[in-house]
């Protein structure tokens, strides 16, 4: 794997972290401030928006910045076990989620009636975190993105294995165009023999199958945090197996507030996400998804010094256009649109 040497200062004020390459200096980047910025006062602001369409496209954006600084953090973090890093992203990421239960349901909030469901969601979320993160781990951060935007197509051909649902044309098209998109990213990767692009591949697939089991939890009735729960939990214990195999690391104090900052950026980021879909319509927060790409190219470029190749932008133009045609067939279907991201 790429090794990114990296180094954690503290000045007045201030919590700056830098990444370094061996081909030049980069400038720091202050994860720290951008978040606590973003959270202070969250509510004082959000009451001054008026309108629910501008406020949920505010929580798509920062939704996808925050999972964008969660890529960031888990390449940076490269000496740390993935497996090690999925147990903070899902232990640290459970303590947002605990300020969305009731207070009448703090002392059985985690009953169900739907165990089953609970368990294959979360078990196929938890391999496709896996995956996602050896993805980002060794690829590109724009490569992994535009892969992981195929996630669509992959639930369009889930919901007619498993749902039995009718795809006409137009749909169809839209799958053909999101595989050979994948195929001109990946073909690098084919003929260098680099496995790693396997890895948003199956992230993908799990990203499918994940849908269709939200998609029956929520038509059972099942609230977000509880689903949220249970992954968080399933994703822990998938993390703590992998401790026997070595590579886990007792982490400084600062490299600790990173590993937290995992979580709580994965975690907020997909509430944040559920939140807009709640407040805006689809139509109008959806689109604002594929801000994650360019939040990827620049975060590549400033941190790893990572220049997409034309591979990479021909590739995820197509799969850009596949899913922009599934969501906008779906959305004059008025069936549930698939969240572009769920980790």
């Amino acid at each position: 794997p790429p090794q990114y040497p990296h180094s954690v200062s503290i000045i007045p004020g201030m919590l700056l972290y830098s990444v370094s390459s061996q081909k030049q200096p980069i400038p720091p980047i202050n994860f720290c401030i951008i978040f606590f910025k973003l959270m202070i006062n969250i509510n004082e602001n959000t009451k001054m928006i008026k309108n629910q369409n501008h406020l949920g496209g505010i929580c798509m954006v920062v939704s996808v910045l925050f999972f964008s600084l969660m890529d960031v953090l888990i390449k940076v973090t490269n000496e740390y076990d993935v497996g090690q890093v999925m147990f903070s992203r899902a232990v640290f990421g459970l303590i947002p989620i605990f300020f969305l239960i009731p207070k009448n349901r703090l002392r059985n909030f985690y009953k169900t009636k739907h165990a089953g469901l609970h368990f294959y969601r979360s078990f196929i979320g938890a391999i496709a975190m896996y995956a996602i993160f050896v993805g980002l781990r060794n690829l590109e951060l724009a490569e992994v993105t535009s892969m992981a935007f195929s996630g669509p197509i992959w639930v369009v051909i889930f919901s007619i294995l498993f749902l039995g649902e009718k795809i006409r044309m137009r749909r169809w098209i839209a799958v053909g165009l999101g595989f050979i998109g994948v195929l001109i990213i990946s073909k690098p990767g084919f003929d260098n023999l680099n496995f790693y692009y396997i890895y948003p591949v199956i992230f993908t697939l799990g990203f499918a199958g994940v849908s269709i089991f939200i998609r029956k939890l929520t038509l059972a009735g099942e609230p977000v945090y509880l689903i949220a729960f249970y992954f968080s939990i399933c994703s822990a214990i998938f993390g703590i197996f992998t401790l026997p195999f070595g590579g886990w690391l007792m982490p400084s104090g600062k490299d600790l507030i990173l590993l937290v900052l995992i979580g709580f950026f994965g975690s907020i980021a997909n509430l944040l996400l559920t939140k807009s879909y709640q407040l805006a319509e689809v139509s109008l927060t959806t689109p604002l998804k594929y801000l994650s790409l360019v939040f990827a190219i620049i975060f590549g470029f400033y941190i790893f010094n990572e220049i997409p190749t034309i591979h990479t932008l021909s590739g995820a133009g197509l799969i850009v256009i596949s899913s922009a045609i599934i969501f906008v067939r779906e959305h004059q279907l008025k069936k549930p649109i698939t969240l572009p991201r769920q980790q």
